[in-house]
């Protein structure tokens, strides 16, 4: 018979593309092929300086089209359908009419930008508490940051009001890949996505829009909004050989894309410990968040889909602790007139954390503040002399890394959500024993690794 169809996951993240490819095997869904693409597509910012945080959307499409092009035309020639996931919060600006240009290159038509502005993205820190304190209260569950959409509009309006009148258009850059794609007059965004911008209320699926008239918010820029995993509409041309009108599903936000992976059942918790942590457990289904947020609060909640939510405790402190840790050994050891590799470094502190099973040094490592306590730095409490060693300071990191998370989301609520096993990943978590040692003392449940996220296959297992 025809060779069965294949389903194209994309992932727009801050640091690179990634693409999947997708089949129908007998256990399931399967990845047959996939690739990835560093961006390096971070450029500096004219308007906030050395706060913002921008990235150049030529560049990120570019890694798009070198992503697509290394995939096998044969098999996207029997892509049905695309599903497109990105990061969170950011914004990118853009001429309806003028967005992008298609042309041929050497795997067919594809599109590149044109009248775009830069991405800005989820790390943009431009609006200052102050400036955030001055803006009208949302309606919304989640409590307005920096880096997210709404916000930065407003930072704009404020600062540089011509910026606004070049452009008609708005969304996450993963909403703009969809708009290209499939040529939408107006640009449609998911729950998911404008939750992340602010003014946004998931209740009523409906934006602000009284709140932001009143003060003088450019409504028209606010993308239409529909369910997540709903079709946003069909390509307009041949894509790197995916066949004209293929169905794109509306993009997706990373992270749910990313839970959705792994999570099959709701009694799961996800850990995933990468550059930063987070600790994910599914609600209940019919659980509605409040409707005003707790700054204090630990917990988030991130609307998922069919109407569910995820409540996340999104740690800012991971690996980064451990990553930086490492650099201060690599520091004084140059100091002292010698030279180690990072990497040696790296091996040998979790080696010599292997000899000590626990230790009575105490590591509070927040040195990346959190959301909800932002003052609140790290700390070394419980100091005696026989735990001076590198292998007790290592362990007492690990623990407190894990110990951090515990207390955001605290094991007690997790009996009580129903969790029976946790789902470990991320690259932090994977090449370091102490921290799993640490996760099995900590948390009381069976804890099942191996099993990765991935947005981009999310994207296109929702499809």
């Amino acid at each position: 018979g025809p060779a069965p169809a294949c389903v194209l996951g994309i992932d727009l993240g801050t640091t690179s593309v990634k693409a999947a490819l997708l089949v129908m095997g007998k256990q399931g869904q399967v990845v047959a092929e996939s690739c990835s693409r560093e961006t390096q597509a971070h450029t500096s910012s004219l308007e906030a300086g050395p706060q913002g945080m921008e990235q150049n959307v030529q560049k990120i499409i570019k890694a798009l089209n070198e992503c697509l092009a290394a995939l096998p035309q044969q098999q996207l020639q029997r892509v049905s359908h695309i599903g497109i996931s990105g990061q969170m919060h950011g914004i990118v600006f853009w001429k309806k009419d003028k967005g992008c240009k298609w042309t041929e290159c050497d795997t067919g038509p594809t599109f590149v930008p044109e009248e775009v502005s830069h991405l800005i993205t989820w790390q943009d820190g431009r609006c200052s508490p102050t400036f955030l304190s001055s803006l009208p209260l949302p309606q919304s569950h989640i409590s307005l940051a920096t880096g997210f959409g709404c916000a930065t509009v407003y930072w704009y309006l404020k600062n540089s009001p011509d910026f606004l009148k070049s452009y008609d258009a708005a969304g996450t850059i993963h909403d703009y890949v969809v708009a290209m794609l499939c040529d939408l007059k107006k640009p449609l965004m998911s729950v998911q996505n404008a939750a992340s911008w602010g003014y946004f209320n998931c209740r009523s699926k409906s934006w602000n829009t009284d709140i932001l008239k009143k003060s003088g918010f450019p409504v028209d820029l606010l993308p239409e909004v529909g369910d997540p995993g709903s079709i946003a509409g069909k390509t307009i041309s041949a894509w790197h050989g995916i066949p004209k009108g293929t169905k794109v599903g509306i993009a997706l936000g990373d992270f749910q894309c990313s839970v959705y992976s792994c999570l099959t059942e709701r009694t799961d918790a996800v850990l995933n410990i990468s550059t930063s942590s987070q600790l994910t457990v599914s609600m209940p289904p019919g659980f509605q968040p409040p409707e005003t947020p707790d700054p204090s609060s630990a917990v988030t909640y991130f609307p998922y889909f069919d109407g569910d939510y995820l409540a996340v405790a999104a740690s800012l402190n991971g690996g980064n602790v451990l990553a930086t840790f490492v650099d201060m050994v690599a520091q004084w050891t140059e100091e002292l007139g010698l030279q180690v590799e990072k990497s040696a470094i790296y091996t040998k502190i979790i080696e010599a954390a292997l000899a000590h099973n626990t230790t009575k040094l105490s590591i509070h490592p927040t040195i990346f503040g959190e959301r909800h306590v932002p003052g609140q730095l790290a700390s070394v409490t419980n100091i005696a002399v026989s735990d001076l060693t590198l292998g007790h300071v290592t362990r007492a990191l690990c623990h407190g890394i894990i110990e951090n998370l515990s207390s955001m989301l605290p094991v007690q609520h997790l009996m009580e959500m129903g969790v029976r096993r946790i789902l470990g990943s991320g690259s932090a978590l994977a090449r370091n024993e102490v921290l799993r040692q640490e996760l099995a003392r900590i948390f009381p449940f069976p804890v099942v690794y191996g099993k990765d996220v991935d947005a981009a296959v999310g994207a296109a297992m929702v499809m």
